[in-house]
């Protein structure tokens, strides 16, 4: 499997704030990455170093093979779409398209236009008088149009209404149905991340708590509800993450490599949603300098 970013030992420090610890990551080529964790997780530092706008206090990033922001052929190979969708005020439409195509060799104008009008947006516009969502897919056209083979998304869609937050995933997953793109995309909003993401990447507290696709992690985590018992009582195999008791109930949350079959318990998977939270709550909970992928090992 051919990796498109990895970290090893990733680290940056702002004074006494360390914003991210020991991140070691790896995130295959040809997926839709989800990204996901509370405030001050280090969602948006991790991507800032995959961008180069940032660089490391400790630890090493890769990005397609090189060093982020080494030089104008790997700047050119990575689209970044910031939280708050950075554009112009003054400036046109029609003058964002110039300015991207001056700026990117492998601009590609048809693309660009394309979807200008595609979302019916007047190119003599001022980008200050869009919308959020508009401005927003003025950006996504910036981005996508450079042709990159990474587009790092920083949650982009943060501060839209549900119907311009689904236009602009409708637009993203369009472009990657199309191009292939490896994507990158830091949100809160889990429901966004469940219709458009095939793998999953968890931080919490600086950390990386689990990473891997979608689908391998939901056929691996399950709730058990049983009778009243002791965590310690669960076979061998079975992961517990979290466990809540009533005077005659228990019910936990596992990983497991298969589901375990019993007919003293209720199995049921998770979405994606609860899986999410299960590991917010755990990343939380563990003690400082640990994480939830070392404890597994």
């Amino acid at each position: 499997m051919t990796a498109i970013l990895e970290a090893r030992g990733l680290g940056k420090r702002y004074g006494r704030r360390q914003a991210l610890d020991d991140c070691t990551l790896s995130v295959p080529a040809g997926r839709v990455v989800g990204l996901v964790g509370p405030n001050g997780a280090g969602k948006s530092t991790l991507l800032q170093l995959a961008c180069g706008l940032i660089t490391p206090t400790s630890g090493t990033i890769e990005v397609l093979g090189g060093r982020p922001a080494s030089g104008p052929a790997q700047l050119a190979k990575v689209g970044f779409v910031a939280q708050d969708t950075p554009t112009y005020t003054g400036l046109s439409i029609a003058d964002h398209l110039r300015l991207g195509a001056r700026l990117n060799p492998a601009w590609d104008e048809k693309l660009a236009q394309g979807r200008i009008q595609d979302l019916g947006l007047d190119p003599a516009q001022r980008v200050g008088k869009l919308s959020g969502g508009q401005r927003a897919q003025v950006a996504l056209t910036l981005a996508v149009a450079k042709r990159p083979e990474l587009l790092i998304l920083d949650e982009p869609v943060a501060a839209l209404d549900p119907l311009a937050r689904r236009e602009f995933l409708q637009g993203l997953m369009e472009y990657v149905a199309e191009h292939g793109t490896t994507v990158i995309l830091s949100s809160h909003l889990v429901s966004d991340l469940e219709r458009v993401c095939d793998h999953l990447v968890s931080l919490v507290a600086s950390r990386v708590q689990i990473a891997g696709d979608v689908d391998d992690l939901l056929g691996t985590h399950f709730r058990l509800t049983t009778a009243r018992r002791d965590a310690e009582d669960l076979p061998d195999g079975m992961r517990v993450l979290t466990a809540t008791h009533t005077e005659r109930q228990s019910t936990f949350i596992v990983r497991a490599a298969a589901p375990v079959h019993d007919p003293a318990w209720v199995l049921e998977p998770l979405d994606l949603e609860d899986l999410v939270l299960t590991y917010m709550a755990d990343g939380r909970a563990r003690p400082a300098g640990r994480s939830a992928l070392e404890a597994q090992r």
